[in-house]
């Protein structure tokens, strides 16, 4: 087996997703590391050899075919079995099959935090010249806030992710949907029976995809002592060093709960006096770097609409104490339809981005639950929860 010393950021899954292995080959190699939440820097593990994949010829097949099913160059495939060519392709005999092609951007190499989105935004516009990027400013701990611009309609539409850091698998699930859009829109096909076209040319589209990054990486990656934040965190944790239900930021703030949507009665209903994980809605309105970021930056923007990217439960809230307008409701049963999800009307929540964006504009707002189970929602549901969220977005800009 291999030596490998932990490096800051390093977690089970990115780490076995980086060497072709499993969560699961790397604790049965080293048992205690599946009893700790996470890895820390420094720790040696041992890494076994990456097992090539293999496969049986069998009656029908080709190079080709075998290529497709395995998502692989068939180029690739023969060049790693020297005899075999399209003409001789014997059926029984064993291949060994070439790491899988990775034909996107957009991929989940174990938790996807926010380095992933620095680099991925990074190649998607230097590829993708109809894709342009910023900042809408920074979060507690200083780092920059990004967004996406792609279009050039009118009709503006705002979508965002990671408010709550535990659900950061908004965010690939909606930088999967951009990408898709602009490949789609460049190749002249059609996504999902849509004409990206017809987006490009009605609708901008806003894209916030990260809005908390310091506690999406505090989630992933937990905290250690020489964290000047370590002391605080650990006692607003209650004692614990797992913080994968983590929702709140850096400063222990709801961002969920930052907005000035009867700010002072979900104060009353939560009944939180003090940071901590979730629930506590900071000391007033837009007391939040990234609360304050984020409306800002909907105010200079000014969408027709907006969605609010959470996780789970597969529903879309569509109201706010009756502020929204009267095409609310029928826009949230067609995003409903398009998705599989449950359209429902909410009552007794406040302070949210969506509450703060029908009650600012009267303009239909949303708040989307992806996916299904417990946050944080587990990486093999990406591709599924990624295709609902994608399929949500364009079903909007389709209006």
């Amino acid at each position: 087996m291999q030596q490998y010393t932990v490096c800051k950021g390093d977690t089970l899954e990115r780490i076995a997703a980086s060497r072709g292995l499993s969560r699961v080959h790397i604790i049965n190699a080293n048992p205690w590391a599946g009893a700790q939440p996470y890895l820390i820097p420094g720790q040696i593990i041992f890494l076994p050899s990456s097992p090539r994949r293999r496969y049986v010829v069998q009656p029908g097949d080709s190079p080709e075919k075998v290529a497709a099913a395995f998502q692989v160059r068939e180029s690739s495939l023969l060049e790693m079995n020297p005899g075999l060519s399209r003409s001789y392709f014997p059926e029984g005999r064993v291949l060994v099959l070439p790491h899988a092609e990775r034909n996107r951007i957009i991929q989940l190499e174990g938790e996807y935090g926010y380095h992933h989105l620095s680099h991925d935004i990074l190649r998607l516009t230097e590829l993708h010249p109809l894709i342009t990027s910023g900042t809408i400013g920074e979060s507690v701990l200083g780092k920059p806030i990004p967004y996406l611009k792609i279009g050039e309609g009118a009709r503006s539409i705002h979508v965002n992710a990671s408010i709550h850091a535990n659900e950061w698998i908004t965010t690939p699930c909606i930088l999967r949907f951009v990408e898709e859009y602009v490949n789609a829109l460049e190749g002249g096909r059609r996504w999902n029976g849509y004409d990206p076209r017809h987006w490009f040319a009605q609708c901008t589209l806003w894209v916030v995809p990260m809005v908390n990054p310091d506690g999406v990486e505090l989630v992933q990656e937990g905290v250690q002592p020489n964290n000047p934040y370590y002391g605080q965190l650990t006692a607003w944790n209650g004692g614990r060093i797992d913080y994968r239900h983590w929702k709140a930021n850096i400063n222990g703030v709801d961002l969920g709960d930052q907005f000035p949507a009867h700010w002072e009665e979900e104060v009353q209903r939560r009944g939180k006096k003090g940071p901590g994980p979730r629930d506590y809605a900071g000391t007033a309105p837009f007391s939040e770097p990234e609360a304050a970021a984020l409306a800002d930056f909907t105010l200079q923007t000014s969408p027709d609409a907006a969605v609010s990217l959470h996780s789970q439960g597969q529903e879309i809230y569509w109201n706010y104490r009756n502020y929204e307008p009267k095409e609310s409701r029928d826009w949230s049963r067609r995003l409903a339809q398009a998705s599989g999800y449950r359209a429902v009307k909410l009552e007794g929540s406040d302070a949210g981005y969506k509450d703060w964006f029908i009650q600012e504009f009267r303009r239909p707002g949303f708040t989307v639950e992806i996916g299904l189970g417990k946050n944080p929602l587990p990486l093999e549901d990406f591709d599924h929860v990624s295709l609902e969220t994608g399929l949500i977005v364009a079903e909007l800009l389709s209006i």
